[in-house]
């Protein structure tokens, strides 16, 4: 298979990690020799409620059962898309009212740009340094790492961009912006978080000139900060929330809400304004519905929070330089790309699963599974700590 895997399918790297994989459930995944690896990544925060879930796993089973594919988007009511955008709306703020289904995060990127500036009028948009919001052509115009998408130039026109946590660069806001995007986290970044109030200034700012504030909760979204989203953590409310990833409970999707008046203006001058064939696909709507039902009726987004103390308990080493991040979002910081490579390695080989984030090489990614019990967080934390003293020991 890892022959096939090299040959008949593109890759994103020189070298990925190229383990052949059997199996998968709670937190192990398990290759065809039959090792077993702790996932402190979950799919790169997609799989919520870990590998397997029986919820979301009979879910889609039983959405099979009935139907699976049967119209372009919108035109048909479908039971799991109706409830899951009517159980979306429950948990937001009241303005944040109607959710449009996609397929991936970029996709859901590209329509909360779009709706900005169908509602502005305006073409202008910002976004941050050092930004990630997913990789085709709409989304790389407001990725803010020029190494990334230089090759693929000419992208769209009439973007700028700001330094996150810069109360000064606010005022590039203005009357000719349709909208700016921020991260509520940053993710490739290396998990940086907002602060002094960074993102109600965004939002006065915003409300000051007439800009729509779209906040990607792409990486926070779904219970892995402590709340729903991670905005809710931040007390405001943007005007477009971006989502993905752990939405799925590990299925393809994406979506963007917005409030019913602004996103209404997709369906008419001109019609199809926004239009995707598969989005609100009524299996992966299924498997979505039942994540957000596990986690809006369980306490596991609290435990994340707790999760997190220990964390930062166990992850105590004089490699670790600090612990970036909030609940199961988080980042140990080594000194050098380097010795982060070293250890996320190593790791590998002692069967615990880390990675990396885009832009900030010296960041660890730790974003397991919210179901990821006491016992299993000592367990990688200990192996972690291991390799951290064999890395040492080295240097």
């Amino acid at each position: 298979m890892i022959q096939d895997f090299y040959k008949y399918q593109a890759q994103t790297s020189p070298h990925p990690l190229a383990m052949e994989v059997s199996h998968a459930k709670g937190s192990y995944i398990y290759d065809t020799t039959g090792k077993k690896y702790l996932d402190f990544v979950a799919g790169v925060s997609a799989c919520t409620l870990g590998h397997q879930h029986p919820r979301v796993t009979n879910a889609i089973k039983d959405q099979l059962d009935k139907y699976a594919h049967v119209m372009v988007y919108g035109e048909y009511a479908q039971d799991p898309s109706v409830l899951l955008c009517k159980l979306l709306a429950e948990n937001m703020p009241a303005k944040l009212n109607k959710t449009y289904l996609v397929n991936s995060g970029t996709e859901a990127t590209e329509g909360a740009l779009k709706l900005a500036r169908r509602v502005t009028g305006r073409s202008q948009l910002i976004s941050c340094f050092n930004a990630y919001h997913g990789n085709t052509m709409g989304s790389m115009s407001v990725m803010g790492f020029e190494e990334r998408k230089q090759v693929f130039r000419p992208l769209i026109p009439d973007v700028d961009f700001i330094t996150f946590n810069n109360e000064e660069d606010l005022q590039k806001i203005t009357s000719k912006t349709a909208g700016i995007i921020l991260e509520t986290i940053q993710g490739g970044a290396g998990f940086v978080q907002p602060f002094d109030g960074f993102l109600s200034k965004v939002r006065q700012r915003c409300d000051e000139v007439g800009a729509m504030m779209i906040l990607d909760e792409i990486q926070p979204g779904f219970g892995r900060t402590g709340k729903l989203f991670g905005f809710q953590n931040y007390d405001v409310v943007p005007d477009i929330v971006v989502m993905g990833k752990g939405m799925g409970g590990g299925m393809p999707v994406g979506a963007f809400t917005a409030n019913e008046k602004h996103m209404d203006l997709l369906s008419h001058d001109p019609k199809l304004g926004h239009i995707t064939t598969f989005g609100g696909h009524p299996v992966i709507a299924a498997a979505c519905l039942a994540t957000l039902q596990e986690l809006v009726e369980t306490d596991l987004m609290e435990q994340a929070l707790e999760k997190e103390k220990l964390f930062r308990k166990l992850l105590v080493h004089p490699l670790i330089t600090e612990i970036r991040g909030e609940g199961l979002m988080l980042a140990p910081m080594t000194e050098s790309p380097e010795i982060t490579n070293k250890v996320i390695f190593k790791c590998q080989e002692k069967g615990l699963i880390l990675f990396w984030l885009l832009f900030e090489g010296r960041a660890i990614r730790i974003t397991p599974p919210l179901t990821l019990s006491n016992a299993e967080i000592e367990e990688g934390c200990g192996i972690i700590i291991e390799a951290m003293n064999e890395v040492m020991n080295e240097m």
